[in-house]
């Protein structure tokens, strides 16, 4: 999460594209991991190195990604980087449009599912894990009375608390590993009527 200014460049078109599992998976694993090549990103994924090419290229066409060409050993090797670590926009301008409405929707229940499989993932190999990283995972939940203002005011208080974590040095201390935090926040019933 962050309090990063949505991108008020980012077209419904570029927000569809990126509405794919694989291109959500290769944006995640850049962001976390850094630079990588096709290869690298196939391996991780157990994907085609053909088919993880397609989806970078695509990611590139609409400005997620760029070629890092300095990382290359030799002209055959290519490397993908990201453009940005965030990728953010306005929900509420893009549901003004059936295309905005579409592609919104479309990339937020594709970042649900990886979201979904990772946490999955967890809870199905616990018993691989040490005690002290069983006891220290959470998967809390929270009801709260709020109003807009006040979910708009928790959000940028826990993003910085969030950006004092990972600005911590060293950024990657030896004993730790890849940790997803996860913060859903939207309202689950209506109280009121909406004024026209």
């Amino acid at each position: 999460m962050t309090t990063t200014p949505p991108n008020d460049g980012l077209q419904p078109r570029a927000l569809r594209a990126l509405a794919h599992p694989v291109r959500i998976r290769l944006l995640s694993e850049l962001r976390s991991e850094g630079p990588a090549t096709a290869s690298a990103l196939a391996e991780v994924t157990g994907e085609a190195v053909s088919l993880i090419s397609y989806h970078l290229r695509q990611l590139s066409k609409h400005g997620f990604i760029e070629e890092a060409p300095e990382l290359a050993k030799d002209a055959r090797e290519r490397w993908w980087r990201v453009r940005e670590q965030m990728t953010s926009w306005s929900s509420a301008t893009f549901l003004a449009t059936e295309e905005g409405r579409a592609a919104d929707t479309a990339v937020k229940q594709e970042i649900l599912q990886l979201h979904h499989e990772r946490l999955s993932g967890f809870l199905n190999q616990q018993q691989t894990w040490t005690d002290e990283w069983v006891d220290a995972a959470v998967t809390d939940d929270y009801m709260l009375n709020l109003d807009s203002a006040g979910l708009h005011q928790l959000h940028d208080e826990l993003a910085t608390v969030i950006r004092r974590f990972q600005e911590r040095k060293p950024a990657r201390p030896a004993s730790s590993e890849r940790v997803q935090l996860l913060l859903y926040a939207f309202p689950v019933t209506r109280r009121h009527e909406q004024q026209p």
